[in-house]
């Protein structure tokens, strides 16, 4: 860049999935119109609602605002990885609730803590601040992440409506469609760490993340939420982290780290004595959540890992 010369502002895909959310959509898309610093584009799939939100929708692409489309009901995942499938090529993306409220420097805050050269895979994720349906401030979950391969595979925390990444993330992720995905942010926050992409947290929220009634996800009751699903897989023997393990090594063993191809074939094999107890007594497996920890632990040892 010539002296003088200014940078050209970052060109955004924000990639949102709908579904029966009329009552917020509008304060959130107006939230997302306002970013600052960037070039935004709004790409949406309905996932077959039955209010007025395609009604809202179609009012917004015909003003230029947004694109959308309709689908059959994926479930929030599904839907958020056919919008990855099949958004349009753009140098970040970003993925975008359809009733959150976002600060007017999330993409920019997000996308100056990485790499803009673009040479390699980038994903940032922040923290979140928790709001009433009036968007009154609640009480938030605050999250310390190690931002390791081995937290990842213990611990699902990840906030996909804070997650900004790049084209070279996105063509990673586009090589191989899982078919074991319990959720579409953990799924892209785990493939970053396995092949040693350039990974952010940012402890400062820039996302005002709503809890109501309708919420598809929410942490407003999270703890005895979050607890009763555990104690639920543990009955059901879902065994959901040596799943995502074999998920992994499916689409990225070639690509990944040399130690996380490693913990990957212990984790998939944890019944194995010898790699059950290195995964018991090593650090490998370290969390931010010591309640995670023990509840992972406790599912090695009882092979329900």
């Amino acid at each position: 860049m010539e002296l003088g010369e200014l940078e050209a502002p970052c060109k955004v895909m924000v990639l949102m999935s709908t579904y029966n959310g009329q009552r917020y959509l509008q304060e959130q898309l107006d939230s997302i119109y306002r970013q600052k610093d960037v070039v935004c584009s709004v790409y949406v799939r309905d996932d077959g609602s039955s209010d007025g939100t395609c009604n809202l929708l179609e009012w917004e692409q015909e003003r230029g605002a947004l694109k959308w489309y309709a689908g059959r009901n994926l479930g929030p995942a599904g839907s958020f990885w056919d919008l990855l499938l099949h958004a349009p090529q753009s140098e970040w993306y970003a993925f975008a609730d359809q009733d959150d409220v976002w600060l007017e420097d999330k993409l920019e805050s997000a996308i100056s803590r990485m790499d803009k050269e673009q040479c390699m895979p980038c994903l940032y994720f922040g923290q979140t601040q928790l709001v009433d349906e009036e968007l009154n401030p609640l009480k938030s979950v605050v999250i310390h992440p190690r931002l390791t391969y081995g937290e990842a595979l213990m611990s699902q925390f990840v906030g996909g409506c804070t997650m900004v990444f790049n084209h070279a993330l996105r063509e990673k992720l586009l090589a191989y469609t899982p078919t074991y995905m319990r959720m579409h942010d953990v799924w892209v926050y785990d493939v970053a760490l396995a092949i040693g992409a350039q990974v952010c947290f940012d402890a400062v929220p820039h996302i005002l993340y709503r809890q109501h009634s309708s919420n598809a996800v929410g942490q407003l009751d999270s703890v005895t939420f979050r607890w009763r699903e555990r104690m639920g897989r543990l009955r059901r023997h879902e065994r959901i982290r040596s799943r995502l393990a074999e998920e992994l090594w499916n689409g990225y063993a070639d690509q990944m780290l040399p130690e996380n191809r490693n913990l990957t074939r212990k984790v998939m094999n944890y019944r194995n004595g010898l790699n059950k107890v290195h995964l018991l007594v090593s650090g490998d497996l370290n969390c931010g959540n010591r309640m995670v920890a023990w509840m992972g632990k406790l599912s090695i040892l009882f092979n329900l890992f």
